[in-house]
């Protein structure tokens, strides 16, 4: 790929990182291209809410905002499923509303430039 090899720990976590964030953008373009609806703003919930240079950088190469968190989406998706289920909550719209007001999000706006446009190009000519 002409690319220079990582030589630092972190070049290589960043390399990563950079990674993760084109094939995010890669999956939204292939979702929004089968299904002919936009995605408006990407949710990132669990461990990965917590890296806020991943959250950052999916924002900058998807161009689009980022929610991140609740960390633990899990258990919490659980809790609310047996909510609604033992009718401690009528619907999914009323869970949705608690978990909106019972846990704390961050917001990361995106910043794209020509040169992810660029490194889409490229990522995308390698999973072809």
């Amino acid at each position: 790929t002409a690319q220079p090899e990582p030589e630092t720990v972190g070049e290589l976590a960043r390399g990563c990182l950079e990674g993760l964030a084109l094939k995010y953008r890669w999956v939204i373009t292939a979702l929004e291209s089968l299904t002919g609806v936009a995605v408006e703003t990407i949710r990132i919930v669990g461990g990965g809410s917590q890296n806020a240079l991943l959250c950052q950088l999916a924002a900058d190469a998807t161009g689009r905002p980022v929610v991140a968190g609740p960390v633990e989406a899990t258990a919490i998706g659980n809790l609310l499923m047996q909510a609604i289920a033992t009718g401690y909550i009528a619907s999914l719209a009323e869970g949705r509303a608690v978990v909106a007001c019972s846990f704390a999000v961050k917001e990361y706006e995106q910043h794209p430039s020509d040169a992810w446009d660029a490194a889409h190009a490229r990522f995308s000519k390698w999973l072809a």
